[in-house]
């Protein structure tokens, strides 16, 4: 393929995958970026959780495609927004964190983007930036004469709004600071693009709108499909309920937790969470189509996914192991040993064997089900366990622990 198609194709698909709409519209920015002019382009993420997952992946994905075509990239770290609370797609107020929890939240937020987006590129650095750096800065006055672009009706008209308000539920003024804010990051960084998923559309077209009233320039919003289901509509990864695929997850965990989505999904992951060619992926939906079992397709997608945030030899080790306990029924070839002796009463083993991380959830797996000791579950937490060398502890499916 010669350097115009490629580049040509590069394009289209930076316009055409995981992307929903394009604002103002498609065609002005596919012009842009075939004039060959320079982009400043960024997406934000609050460190309202430890880790980074497959959903956000994607927006990553979609930046390292424009960093490729030279593009200008900028992440951007919400830690003064997450301690507002972003309101997006929410049915109640999200809880503010505080200054020490944002502070731990971040500390591997780097490392874990660092798996998509080449931070040590020489030729054409990627920007890290905090919006603390501008937002912490503001005055009473500064956050006024903001709140002025803005009418009360262009903030309740926001769906999620609308529909606490008819649920009767409460809505809180600084909820209406949240896009002010996010819509001022787009002013400082003086942002051409602006890439988030749909859930940040009314966010994003705040920044576009200051952008227009502030700098009299054009700001692009991107905005992306989110990682749902296709037949229910839910969310596949959500930080504030604790679910998803953490980008920093073990390769077994992370093998597992792929092989557990919906069969109906597979495709739509494959599109958003990898680097598989388009082409590829419909002869994958075709083969599903036709008869053949999504089990395997998603096994490829597991190898896959694995392969991007650790390495070929580990998505084959993960594959074997899902293979083996899984599918075979059979103990894991390596399972991690712990030194530990006497009688335990089974909440207090699993807390010592690392298996659960406090008293309460441990007694919440056993009365789950979710508990094996040699082969045998163990439902009543008041069961005293006599420990032997070479006993085998089981919680859920994928956690193993056995005695030395």
């Amino acid at each position: 393929m010669s350097r115009g198609k490629d580049m040509e194709k590069k394009i289209q698909e930076v316009l055409t995958r995981s992307i929903d709409t394009i604002y103002p519209n498609r065609e002005s920015l596919e012009k842009i970026l075939n004039s060959g002019k320079k982009l400043r382009i960024y997406m934000g993420i609050d460190p309202t959780a430890t880790y980074v997952h497959l959903g956000h992946a994607t927006n990553y994905i979609i930046l390292k495609r424009f960093h490729e075509l030279g593009h200008k990239i900028i992440v951007l770290v919400g830690d003064f927004t997450a301690m507002i609370g972003d309101p997006s797609d929410k049915s109640s107020a999200r809880k503010r964190l505080s200054r020490e929890q944002v502070k731990e939240n971040l500390k591997t937020f780097k490392d874990q983007i660092s798996k998509i987006i080449d931070f040590e590129n020489k030729d054409n650095p990627v920007e890290l930036r905090f919006n603390s750096e501008w937002l912490s800065k503001m005055s009473f006055e500064d956050v006024v004469n903001l709140a002025a672009h803005f009418t009360v009706q262009q903030m309740i008209e926001r769906d999620i709004f609308q529909k606490r308000i008819k649920e009767k539920k409460p809505l809180y003024v600084n909820e209406f600071f949240y896009p002010l804010m996010q819509g001022y990051d787009s002013v400082v960084l003086e942002a051409d693009v602006e890439v988030g998923g749909t859930d940040q559309t009314f966010n994003m077209l705040a920044g576009r709108q200051l952008a227009k009233e502030l700098q009299g320039r054009e700001k692009f919003v991107v905005a992306t499909t989110l990682l749902e289901n296709p037949l229910t509509g839910e969310k596949l990864m959500s930080k504030s309920l604790g679910t998803g695929i953490a980008l920093n997850e073990a390769p077994n965990e992370m093998f597992g937790k792929v092989m557990a989505l919906p069969d109906e999904a597979v495709i739509q992951c494959f599109i958003d969470c990898t680097y598989v060619d388009l082409n590829k992926i419909k002869q994958y939906e075709g083969e599903i189509t036709e008869g053949a079992n999504p089990r395997d397709i998603k096994m490829l997608l597991a190898n896959e996914i694995v392969k991007m945030y650790h390495s070929e030899k580990d998505a084959a080790m993960a594959q074997d192991h899902f293979i083996n306990v899984f599918q075979k029924k059979e103990l894991p070839k390596e399972i991690e040993e712990i030194e530990i002796s006497g009688n335990l009463p089974i909440p207090n083993l699993l807390v010592q064997a690392g298996l659960a991380p406090s008293g309460s959830e441990a007694r919440r797996l056993i009365t789950s089900g979710a508990v094996e000791v040699d082969g045998a579950k163990i439902t009543e937490i008041s069961t005293t366990i006599s420990t032997h060398p070479g006993m085998v502890i089981k919680v859920g499916k994928r956690r193993f622990a056995k005695i030395k």
